[in-house]
């Protein structure tokens, strides 16, 4: 179901993710469970959760909304499909974007950034983040479309 008609439907039970995201990847949609994880400007939690069974779960990266650093780049989303993750929502940059376009994958980010993450093991797996007006916790779900990525604290369709 388009986000937009999901709102339509079930405003009461979403929330818009007030960013300006940019769409990346041939994935169209994607409706699922989250995952939560916060970074900033360094990806190796990021990776190594990435390497674990999404189980077709979307992961939700809070990356303090940084548009200086790219979290995020087509080796990553390279793991991230092969292991079963759904799609990215990230409240941060990424790399390689022409490359992640070509990519059976939909990512959500604030921004472009040629420049790589730092490699020195900060982050958090699991956990409340919130960003966008949208406080997210594991298990929540998310929706999003060319129109946008809505938030339930339970599945709707």
């Amino acid at each position: 179901m388009k986000t937009a008609d999901l709102i339509d439907t079930h405003a009461k039970d979403l929330t818009l993710v007030h960013l300006p995201f940019r769409q990346f990847g041939k994935v169209p949609n994607f409706a699922a469970p989250i995952q939560t994880i916060r970074c900033f400007e360094d990806n190796t939690v990021l990776r190594a959760q990435l390497e674990t069974p999404g189980d077709g779960r979307v992961l939700v990266v809070d990356g303090g909304g940084s548009t200086r650093i790219a979290i995020l780049g087509d080796i990553l989303v390279d793991l991230a499909i092969k292991n079963g993750w759904d799609g990215l929502v990230m409240n941060a940059s990424i790399r390689d974007s022409a490359k992640i376009n070509d990519m059976n994958t939909l990512v959500f980010a604030l921004a472009t950034s040629p420049v790589k993450s730092a490699k020195l093991g900060w982050g958090e797996v699991g956990g409340q983040i919130s960003f966008g007006g949208v406080t997210f916790i594991p298990g929540d779900w998310v929706y999003g479309d060319a129109d946008g990525v809505l938030h339930s604290t339970k599945k709707l369709v």
